[in-house]
């Protein structure tokens, strides 16, 4: 794998670990926003990783359904995303602006969409899955 895209996969895991720990936060404010929006952002460093392994330029874009139809010749399987990657496109800007809210229905959707989409580029880029350490019998 290349550097670049190594470091495209770091900021990805860190706008998912940002997603994650807010949903599980406790605080008074729900933080769906943020957990939108950084679902979001690591969807659409994944895809940018992928755009880089595969050395096509990477355009300053926040839409899903564009860095998608980049990546479609070459990695077909990718289009059965398509539906969860609109969805999620919604959040890359309108919930920072006041007016906007995210309710805690499409902040779990949004989770379920990027954990889709990081699973699918991370088998492409040959990323293995982290194996949870076995518990030593007593």
């Amino acid at each position: 794998m290349k550097k670049l895209t190594r470091e495209w996969v770091k900021k990805a895991e860190g706008d998912r670990l940002v997603a994650v720990q807010s949903s599980r936060g406790r605080s008074a404010t729900p933080l769906h926003d943020a957990v939108c929006f950084h679902c979001q952002q690591c969807a659409e460093k994944y895809f940018k990783a992928l755009m880089q392994e595969l050395a096509l330029p990477i355009t300053k874009t926040h839409d899903l359904g564009d860095l998608l139809a980049a990546l479609r010749p070459h990695h077909p399987a990718l289009s059965t995303l398509g539906r969860g990657l609109d969805f999620l496109s919604d959040f890359a800007v309108d919930p920072r602006y006041p007016g906007n809210w995210a309710s805690k229905r499409q902040a779990t959707a949004a989770l379920r969409w990027m954990e889709k989409t990081r699973t699918a580029a991370r088998h492409i880029l040959g990323i293995r899955p982290l194996r949870k350490p076995r518990k030593k019998a007593p």
